[in-house]
């Protein structure tokens, strides 16, 4: 039997790396003669330039650079040599991880440091980024960024404006002189949502980071403001396209400044592992993540995995630390399985999926072989 395990992230437990290993040894405990491949995946969020580092065989670089409230941290993205390819993740610098609770701050919260992390690749000699779109702090339409990388943002008076979300109403004029000349950029994002309106960047993902009913109505006038003087001074108009409001409108500005290509990340990740090719060879796939609900069908990667699955046919199984009841998730899969098998708080969940995902592979195997000699 040939099985395939194609699992994403365990947000805040597992790496998907990390998730397939556990997968694997419970399969391998029960059937040991199986031929089992993994396939660790993303959809553009954490762990995308983890999976994309693997399958292109990168190595990993660090940079001194400011998180989301502009302190100094160190990031790190992949490059590879052969082809000067840089693989980076937004969230390495304004990640919403990086901020505790009590520090959220949605009006200042911006992408510097993201830009800085560009601005690094392209110094080294990147011919080509690809870039991660997920676990934002900021809401700023990637103005920082766009600072780090040498626009100037100008107020009425001329005076330079720091490129705060909450600054961004009194934006009057961009300035391109001095701008870094970007390479080939691809932006991997898991969300369709436009910059602006009711599933625009700040109404829908606003509040996650810290933002009240006031707050996201500031968000909101001040990326629209944004988007405007872009369109006068820079020629172009990406509010509207799918998948501009993606990581606190970070994709609009990648679109606006750095003439960025955006795409659906799982799309990318799968075609640079083969993932269909494996599957259409596979006698079982098995994926997964954290949570299997309603924002897995909105372009996650087990949906994305179960497409493919279904495409050719192949039964497959997911695993997630919780399956909620959401219509259209159990269609999605021949088994939805939580892992969770005994009585525990969620900090000891979390700190235990390693384990409680191996058993579950294990039960499932089992349930497998005993399947197979009825």
């Amino acid at each position: 039997m040939r099985i395939l395990v194609a699992p994403d992230k365990f947000k805040g437990s597992l790496s998907a790396a990390a998730a397939a290993g556990a997968i694997s040894r419970g399969l391998r405990a029960v059937l040991p003669d199986a031929e089992i491949q993994t396939a660790a995946i993303a959809d553009g969020g954490e762990g995308f330039a983890e999976a994309l580092c693997d399958a292109l065989g990168g190595v990993w670089v660090e940079a001194r650079v400011a998180d989301a409230l502009g302190r100094e941290v160190s990031a790190r993205y992949a490059w590879v040599e052969a082809d000067r390819i840089a693989i980076l993740e937004m969230s390495e610098a304004s990640g919403l991880w990086r901020l505790k609770r009590s520090e959220l701050a949605p009006l200042r919260a911006n992408t510097f440091g993201t830009g800085q992390l560009l601005r690094h690749a392209v110094e080294r000699g990147a011919r080509k980024i690809f870039i991660g779109l997920g676990g934002s702090a900021t809401t700023d339409g990637g103005a920082g960024m766009a600072a780090a990388l040498g626009y100037h943002f100008l107020t009425d008076d001329g005076d330079d404006l720091a490129p705060f979300p909450g600054n961004l109403l009194s934006l009057i004029r961009i300035e391109t002189e001095g701008a870094v000349e970007m390479p080939e950029i691809v932006a991997a994002c898991d969300v369709q949502n436009p910059l602006l309106g009711e599933r625009g960047a700040a109404r829908v993902f606003g509040p996650q980071k810290g933002a009240d009913a006031k707050t996201v109505v500031a968000l909101e006038e001040g990326l629209l403001n944004l988007a405007d003087v872009v369109a006068a001074d820079l020629g172009c108009d990406f509010r509207e396209t799918p998948g501009a409001g993606a990581a606190g409108g970070i994709a609009y500005g990648l679109m606006s400044f750095c003439r960025a290509r955006v795409c659906s990340g799982f799309d990318l990740v799968a075609d640079l592992l083969k993932l269909e090719e494996r599957i259409a060879s596979s006698d079982l796939v098995i994926t997964g993540e954290g949570r299997l609900d309603g924002q897995t069908l909105e372009g996650k990667g087990p949906a994305g995995v179960s497409a493919l699955a279904r495409k050719h046919g192949k039964p497959i199984v997911a695993f997630a630390g919780s399956v909620a009841d959401t219509p259209g998730i159990h269609a999605l899969f021949d088994a939805a399985c939580a892992i969770i098998d005994e009585p525990v708080d969620l900090d000891s969940a979390m700190a235990r999926g390693a384990e409680f995902l191996e058993r579950a592979a294990g039960r499932a195997a089992r349930m497998l072989k005993l399947g197979n000699t009825l």
